[in-house]
């Protein structure tokens, strides 16, 4: 995959392409062939079988919302704010999309096709919220250059959302997993999002690039869908978001 994306000039990130002791390094890459495995179409992790891609809320606890609320994250400006804060925790519905990290081309495109679908959102009556790893300086990039808008857009620099969330992270994943191989079909929007792209949104801490996203949707404390990413740029198609979102407000 890495050699074909390079064959479509796509901007440079280590991200997607392979790595080099220059821009990554090798001390917290632990990938071993007794460790990491393929197995016919799945990934096997210290004998821990891949998820199916397909969204449930049911890997969940009932209290995910609430224990998830207070786990403090940052805002694009650099101020502290808890998730419990984000949204309103009674009845308020809340779209909570997870991008990989703010120098991940994969995520620009995603973040584009959000600020296209946030009138649309809002017209419903739910918040967008997106998080990515990196410090708020970089996130602050990634507004500026995109453009993306500031109010919804929020910094994880340590992971903490990405943990608690049992997001996918780790080299097999990131380079690896045949989910991955679906940015090719997005190969036009994909270059419209990264027309300003710059390496400078990547975060400081190199190990951010190894971590995937996914894709929430919540009303109140409840949590209605949950999604992972399977792969880099396998994200969860907004028309069943939408429709997750407008059966809630509609009921």
């Amino acid at each position: 995959m890495a050699a074909t994306l390079q064959s479509l000039r796509l901007p440079f990130h280590p991200s997607i392409i392979p790595l080099n002791s220059h821009t990554f390094p090798t001390s917290i890459v632990h990938y071993s062939p007794k460790l990491s495995t393929f197995k016919g179409s799945f990934l096997v992790t210290r004998n821990k079988p891949v998820l199916s891609s397909k969204a449930s809320s049911s890997q969940y606890s009932s209290t995910v919302a609430e224990n998830l609320g207070d786990i403090s994250i940052f805002t694009a400006a650099g101020e502290p704010v808890m998730f419990k804060d984000l949204w309103d925790q009674e009845q308020g519905i809340a779209v909570v999309a997870l991008l990989r990290h703010f120098g991940c081309p994969c995520c620009w495109e995603l973040a584009s096709t959000l600020k296209e679908s946030k009138s649309r959102f809002e017209s419903a009556g739910v918040k967008l919220i997106a998080v990515g790893v990196g410090a708020p300086d970089k996130a602050c990039i990634l507004a500026e250059r995109l453009p993306f808008p500031m109010d919804c857009l929020y910094a994880d620099p340590d992971r903490k959302a990405y943990d608690f969330l049992d997001l996918y992270y780790g080299f097999g994943r990131t380079f690896f997993n045949p989910a991955s191989a679906k940015v090719l079909s997005r190969f036009d929007a994909l270059q419209k999002a990264t027309k300003n792209y710059t390496i400078e949104a990547t975060p400081d801490d190199r190990s951010g690039v190894l971590q995937q996203g996914g894709m929430f949707v919540f009303r109140g404390k409840e949590l209605l869908y949950a999604r992972k990413d399977e792969g880099t740029g396998d994200h969860a198609p907004l028309d069943d978001v939408f429709d997750v979102c407008c059966k809630v407000t509609v009921a």
